[in-house]
């Protein structure tokens, strides 16, 4: 059904690749409705029973900036149980901005927070309202809070790869950043593609450089399918040496500060990818098809996903119906001469 690996990607053995899904948090909150609670608990556990194994799952913002994620608390209480309920097999994150937000994602038992800045200071004023030292200050606090409290981090650096609004983010800077939130002992960074502006070339460049420099931190990649060039960047940043992708069901998502940009590089569409690289990530095309079906109806629109509409490419389709008349007719004019 698939390929085997190829053999000029991989040094040694084919690593063991993790897909984090984002559609709960990074995908529902650029919808124009607001899914109910019940939604995204059916849409939770199709995916936990897809194989997802880290779930993004809400946010601890505002309701006032983000309405469709006001439920984040009776979220993740409903996902962890009562308090003295022993850890399931998925690892909820939760998008945290600010230390009133630690407060309320640890109060409800939040597995991981995931923090986020940009490596542009343009986008991180239009984004977050703050300046890149504001946004540094406030995330060392929530990190402080996380580590007190024993709670996992993750650290998002939006806009690793270009800026709609700056054009190019230098490296230099990129890795620097990293080193600002390393010493603060941040072990997970993800490098988002934001926009859509990587290509596989700076994305070898850039991830090459942040895996070699800091081997001590797990690298994950997050890529947008603005100009179709998702799947193309992740297979460049296997070849760096990443091996966890973030992902959301569909394709959904976006970024309303670059006109024109998509969601997240589509679950099926990776997934598909490393099942064709025949690279084990725990996850099928046909086992997440469920999900995708419930969130189609969920939104009651199409979804963006390549493979939602074209099927893998192992998918087999019958010939046309006349087409034992196509073959009679095509030998006959070899017997006639």
């Amino acid at each position: 059904m698939v390929a085997p690996p190829d053999a000029d990607l991989f040094a040694a053995a084919p690593p063991e690749v993790s897909v984090y899904e984002v559609s709960p948090r990074d995908g529902l909150q650029n919808e124009p409705i607001i899914v109910p609670l019940e939604g995204k608990l059916q849409l939770i556990q199709a995916l936990a029973d897809a194989g997802i194994k880290r779930i993004e799952a809400t946010s601890f913002v505002s309701p006032k900036w983000v309405p469709q994620l006001a439920d984040a608390g009776e979220l993740i209480s409903e996902l962890l149980g009562p308090p003295g309920s022993p850890p399931g097999p998925i690892v909820y994150t939760a998008l945290v901005p600010n230390a009133r937000g630690g407060e309320r994602a640890i109060d409800g038992r939040t597995d991981e927070f995931n923090l986020v800045m940009s490596a542009s200071a343009t986008h991180n004023l239009a984004n977050l309202r703050m300046t890149q030292a504001q946004s540094v200050r406030t995330l060392a606090e929530v990190i402080a809070q996380a580590q007190q409290a024993r709670v996992a981090v993750n650290v998002s650096l939006s806009c690793a790869f270009g800026c709609p609004m700056e054009g190019e983010v230098p490296g230099a800077e990129v890795l620097a950043w990293v080193q600002r939130f390393v010493d603060l002992g941040v072990t997970n960074v993800t490098l988002c593609d934001t926009t859509g502006m990587a290509d596989p070339g700076l994305v070898a460049r850039r991830v090459g450089a942040a895996v070699a420099r800091f081997p001590q931190v797990a690298f994950t990649a997050h890529f947008h399918d603005t100009r179709g060039l998702a799947g193309a960047n992740t297979y460049a940043a296997l070849q760096a040496g990443v091996t966890r992708f973030d992902a959301s069901l569909g394709g959904i998502g976006g970024c309303p500060y670059a006109p024109g940009a998509s969601g997240n590089v589509a679950t099926e569409d990776l997934v598909h990818l490393l099942q064709c690289l025949g690279l084990d990530c725990g996850l099928t095309v046909e086992g997440l098809a469920p999900a995708t079906k419930h969130l189609r109806t969920l939104l009651g629109h199409d979804l963006p996903a390549a493979v939602g509409r074209a099927g893998p490419r192992w998918q087999r389709h019958a010939p046309p119906a006349d087409f034992e008349q196509i073959r009679e007719r095509a030998l006959a004019r070899d017997a006639t001469g």
